[in-house]
């Protein structure tokens, strides 16, 4: 990687994290609540829209692109990790 791509790898990568501790369950409640839908705020400044589809989550970032989780709820001793089938980018 080329040092003048690492600000472009960070914003990606931490716009890829929440602040807090969602569990699958926890995102199910928040997209009832929110009719459908539930913001979320990045680490990154940015924001992804969680939805459903069915019984599935999917997130949608601030360029209209979809991923799906896979694997929810893995946890970590800081936080929680929910794997999606493609990567989700800010708005650029």
């Amino acid at each position: 990687m080329k040092p003048e791509n690492l600000k472009t790898l960070q914003t990606i990568l931490t716009y890829h994290v929440v602040a807090g501790k969602l569990n699958a369950s926890d995102l199910m409640n928040l997209i009832k609540k929110g009719n459908g839908k539930a913001t979320l705020k990045t680490v990154s400044g940015g924001t992804l829209t969680a939805w459903m589809k069915g019984k599935d989550i999917y997130l949608t970032d601030e360029n209209g692109n979809s991923s799906k989780v896979t694997i929810s709820d893995v946890n970590q001793s800081n936080g929680v990790i929910h794997v999606v089938d493609s990567v989700v980018t800010p708005k650029a």
